[in-house]
């Protein structure tokens, strides 16, 4: 076996690594050459070889083997069936980097507890929806979590909290977030996207959000259900979930300013340009696929129709 191409993860998170999610240090080579050997040998996959991210997908599926494999073959799926959603098709397009400052998400410097899940902050809405699309501003930030999953070790071993600055968000804006479109988001980030997702938070919500929220809420898995906290615009009962100093300094913490957050966000995106064009080499030939593609009709509903998506 070839030596593996990881980083060594600190002390506190290998003792997680450990105890939470099955990892055996000792056997990491024989379990990532698993996976490889699977992939290899199923036809219609084109899995980029990448020891880094590869250990993402196992890590967060608690090294079962299976649902490696499951969240491996879903993410190279979506990515090759709705490049428009789950990919970006040119790096170097100026909208890119607009539509990352508008804020599809930003990790946090210091994760939560200083050593918990890392922290993502979202300023939902603040893009101009006559000029930009939900889908649009999705696929920057599926495309950032790709490179969370290979280069955030606290978001790999600990998962992450959304927390969401709602008060941008504008009918227009809500209007994007048709039932196809909220589907392919949880679709993929229940089925192909290996972080953790530990909690979501709601802050400053305006007018007419909450009977939206109530509306989509009953469509989404229980356990996502069980994740989701609105807090108005009080911020108090968030600090039971997440102290003040662990937010922005725009919001009374110490974790960073929004601006340097998200130039820092925007920069970091931009130098990895060359894993981004080699990776539109790294799609399925579902002509090649064995045994049925999965029914997108039926996942994903017609007419603005869904169904549940079970959760495991």
């Amino acid at each position: 076996m070839s030596q593996l191409n990881i980083r060594p993860l600190p002390e506190n998170l290998q003792k997680v690594a450990i105890e939470e999610l099955h990892e055996r240090p000792g056997r990491l080579q024989e379990d990532l050459q698993a996976l490889k050997s699977w992939a290899d040998k199923e036809p219609h996959l084109n899995v980029r070889p990448d020891d880094q991210l590869l250990v993402g997908f196992l890590r967060g599926c608690k090294f079962s083997l299976e649902k490696a494999k499951s969240k491996l073959d879903w993410f190279y799926t979506l990515k090759t069936k709705y490049p428009d959603f789950y990919t970006i098709s040119d790096v170097n397009d100026p909208t890119v980097q607009e539509r990352l400052r508008y804020g599809s998400g930003s990790l946090l410097p210091t994760p939560l507890h200083d050593t918990g899940p890392r922290i993502m902050f979202i300023r939902a809405g603040s893009y101009p929806p006559d000029k930009y699309t939900f889908k649009e501003i999705m696929a920057v930030a599926h495309a950032q979590q790709e490179l969370w999953i290979r280069e955030d070790d606290y978001a790999a071993v600990n998962g992450f909290i959304d927390v969401l600055d709602v008060s941008r968000l504008t009918a227009a804006h809500l209007a994007q977030h048709t039932p196809t479109v909220v589907k392919k988001m949880l679709v993929f980030a229940e089925q192909a996207i290996p972080l953790r997702q530990r909690a979501t938070h709601f802050i400053n919500i305006p007018a007419g959000f909450e009977k939206v929220f109530n509306m989509l809420k009953p469509l989404m898995p229980a356990k996502q259900q069980e994740r989701l906290h609105l807090h108005g615009n009080n911020l108090e009962s968030l600090y039971a979930h997440i102290p003040q100093k662990y937010l922005p300094k725009e919001y009374g913490g110490e974790n960073g300013s929004i601006e340097e957050i998200t130039e820092l966000s925007v920069q970091f995106f931009l130098d990895r340009r060359d894993y981004f064009i080699e990776d539109h080499k790294y799609r399925n030939n579902e002509k090649l696929r064995v045994g049925k593609q999965p029914d997108f009709d039926s996942i994903f509903g017609m007419d603005g129709t869904f169904r549940k998506l079970d959760v495991d």
